[in-house]
């Protein structure tokens, strides 16, 4: 089992970048399709973005170009790159894993969550 735990939230204004970390220590993420979902208040929660098992990625049309996700070497970290961040990005942003996942955009397919960290983004 991995066990996602997330960083790197904080308040930005509009136009700024952030990078978020999902660290595991309990194993590595190698095994593992990695992704990122965020939930703004009053909204569901919606994918963002993902790296599978095999390393390939995936990306939510909103943030595609503007966001990237990177696995380290040692597959203990997943980022997600966040650059010229908008209003609409505020969400508390979630890490989540699935078993030799593909990268799905579907919550529901993950069985390993973070508790999540805050991002504003401020006009």
């Amino acid at each position: 089992q991995v066990q996602p735990v997330e960083s790197g939230g904080g308040l930005v204004q509009a136009g700024d970048s952030l990078t978020l970390s999902c660290a595991t220590s309990m194993r590595t993420f190698s095994n593992y399709g990695t992704a990122w979902f965020r939930q703004a208040p009053g909204k569901e929660r919606e994918f963002v973005a993902a790296i599978a098992w095999s390393g390939q990625t995936n990306y939510a049309d909103a943030v595609k170009g503007r966001f990237a996700i990177l696995r380290d070497d040692g597959a203990t970290t997943v980022y997600l790159q966040m650059n010229g961040l908008k209003p609409d990005d505020t969400a508390v942003y979630y890490c989540a894993a699935e078993w030799r996942g593909p990268g799905r955009v579907k919550a529901s397919r993950y069985d390993y969550w973070g508790q999540g960290t805050q991002v504003t983004v401020s006009s």
